[in-house]
């Protein structure tokens, strides 16, 4: 798996030849292109997380009430308090981190690089 990954990010270099790529490290180039295509969907153990743009996709989904409660507040907690604080979900692949309240920025920092590599 590592080695495909590795052919499939020096493919996706700017300006990168897939056929020469994959004439250097023995194998065909139409494989070369089925890696990309599973690293793509999330099937090569790493999900495809960067965008061309270098940027990480975010998705906005309504939080769902928890059991027992009607609404979320309008703060974003469900409880009230106006304190702001909030649910952060990273998925990737077959990892989920769930993040309650204010993360310190360090913190998440460290998070994202590690689930990055």
């Amino acid at each position: 798996m590592e080695f495909k990954r590795a052919l499939v990010a020096l493919s996706l270099d700017p300006g990168a030849s897939v056929a020469r790529i994959a004439r250097e490290h023995g194998v065909n180039a139409n494989q070369v292109f089925s890696w990309r295509r599973l690293y793509q969907q999330g099937r090569l153990g790493v999900p495809a997380l960067m965008r061309d743009d270098g940027l990480l996709p975010v998705v906005l989904a309504p939080m769902a009430p928890a059991p027992g409660k009607a609404s979320a507040s309008a703060d974003g907690d469900g409880t009230g308090t106006g304190t702001g604080t909030g649910t952060i979900v990273l998925e990737l692949g077959q990892v989920r981190v769930r993040i309650v309240g204010q993360p310190n920025a360090a913190v998440l920092a460290q998070v994202l690089d590690r689930m990055l590599r």
